[in-house]
């Protein structure tokens, strides 16, 4: 089977069950099914979108996100979701890399399109407000895709300060959807809320694809601002599951809920939960928020604090259904309990590899085991710790951020000689950039001019927060920039 088989299964068997919360508005499976199936028509043939294509998906959270979805899959086609914050130049080193000719989006780019398609020519566009036009079954056959074929190829941020292409199989997506369906306990009754983006792969799989495919419903949140409007919606919409990041749930628990409160599970993706909020959350609230792990690479999902317990503060729990995971060295020998090393998965849900990068695929997927690069441990009980990454990498708002890529822009700045990106904790967004600069001899850095230069050519959220000048950054023998010296000049 494959997803979209996965989806028109669930949709024909409830039609007229409401699939999707949207403010006082309500999208049931039929209507959504109608509308995947008149855009894969109209990719199939106006379009000339053939099996293994890339159509690119830039939106905001929004009700047409589904039917987007899904119609570029029953086209045949492989959905690239682009993260809706970059910047043009940003999007387009995606489109060119992923060779996308077909973009869904909204009007509300539409600004922005003149340049995208003067960065990526032939560039074809359609927007979702056309999705009202659909109607009617249209006269289309869905052309075969095995388990095994590529379905989204989802880009993550990589070390070298490009974003790499992760290949997600329907089978890679289908398993990791089956094991969470088990480790949550989910059911037709559920109903998923939504509030981070979906073209993150945490909400893609377990906001979007679980829901879906398990016959429950998705409540998409409209304003997230202020916070009582997510509670509101939560209430009124009888919400049972809350995946969020770590900082949503120290906010909710400072809000009193009445004995009617309607969720039953809380889920915690995206980062790190820190300790502190567990305890302040689990004191308050009467409801279990568990900690989970996973990464693009995995679909994403790889281990969950079991719901029946017992669970751990500071672990990413046990992994689910079907998937191993287990601590290796450097020169990939399994390690016995307590022993440290990187964490390394296993399973149906591990990606195919990465777009046209055979090299980098051979570094992270060794023996059929996917390293992470993330470092823990295996307690005696079976559960598993990150005490540190690997990779050089910030996640603000669980969303990964590599500091080469900062680094690469601050250096095009006039005067600049050196440049180093640390992350420094941040209570409402997990981590926040600092950047580190020293001027070459004779120049003078405008601290402002500088921010400026980096957030007209990168995403708000990898700006730094602040930029601190120093006459050189500390190096070891080898020139090595020391961050961690500049972790400690950032924590005086």
């Amino acid at each position: 089977m494959n997803l979209t088989e996965a989806f028109t299964q669930t949709a024909l068997r409830q039609q007229d069950r409401t699939a999707l919360f949207w403010g006082d508005d309500e999208f049931t499976y039929g209507r959504l099914h109608q509308q995947a199936r008149w855009l894969a028509a109209r990719l199939s043939g106006e379009f000339n979108v053939r099996p293994g294509d890339r159509v690119g998906l830039c939106l905001k959270n929004c009700p047409e996100f589904v039917p987007a979805y899904f119609g570029a899959l029953m086209a045949g086609g492989v959905v690239v979701p682009i993260n809706n914050f970059l910047k043009p130049d940003e999007v387009a080193y995606i489109l060119n890399d992923a060779k996308v000719n077909v973009l869904i989006t909204d009007n509300t780019m539409a600004e922005t399109l003149p340049k995208l398609g003067a960065l990526q020519p032939g560039l074809r566009v359609i927007q979702v407000e056309s999705f009202a036009e659909a109607g009617g079954t249209p006269d289309f056959t869905a052309p075969n895709r095995a388990p095994a074929d590529l379905a989204v190829l989802i880009y993550t941020s990589g070390t070298t300060g490009r974003p790499k292409g992760a290949m997600l199989s329907h089978g890679n997506l289908l398993h990791n959807v089956a094991s969470c369906r088990v480790a949550l306990g989910a059911d037709t009754q559920d109903r998923f809320v939504v509030l981070l983006p979906m073209f993150h792969s945490f909400m893609m799989t377990v906001g979007v694809l679980l829901p879906l495919l398990t016959g429950g419903a998705m409540v998409v949140v409209r304003s997230l601002h202020p916070p009582k409007n997510i509670l509101a919606e939560i209430i009124r919409r009888r919400a049972t599951i809350l995946p969020a990041v770590p900082q949503f749930f120290r906010t909710l628990a400072g809000v009193e809920v009445g004995p009617d409160f309607p969720l039953r599970l809380c889920i915690s993706g995206g980062a790190p939960l820190p300790v502190e909020i567990l305890r302040e959350f689990s004191a308050k609230m009467p409801i279990p928020l568990v900690e989970g792990y996973g990464l693009s690479e995995a679909s994403p999902v790889v281990s969950l604090n079991p719901l029946a317990g017992p669970q751990k503060a500071g672990s990413i729990g046990v992994p689910i259904q079907n998937v191993e995971v287990s601590v290796q060295d450097d020169a990939n020998h399994h390690l016995a309990n307590g022993e440290t090393g990187e964490i390394c998965v296993r399973g149906g849900n591990v990606m195919l590899g990465y777009w046209n990068q055979p090299e980098e695929t051979a570094k992270t997927i060794v023996n059929g085991w996917l390293r992470t690069g993330d470092i823990g441990h295996r307690d005696s009980d079976g559960y598993f710790f990150i005490t540190d990454r690997k990779k050089d990498m910030l996640l603000v708002n669980g969303i990964n951020v590599y500091p080469r890529e900062i680094e690469e822009i601050i250096y095009r700045f006039p005067g600049v000689k050196e440049a180093a990106v640390i992350g420094v904790p941040d209570t409402r967004r997990g981590e926040h950039p600092l950047a580190f600069v020293s001027p070459t001899e004779g120049a003078a850095i405008d601290e402002k001019a500088l921010l400026g230069f980096i957030r007209e050519r990168l995403a708000d959220y990898k700006v730094p927060k602040q930029v601190r000048l120093l006459p050189a950054l500390p190096r070891n023998a080898t020139g090595k920039i020391l961050k961690t010296e500049l972790r400690k000049l950032a924590a005086e």
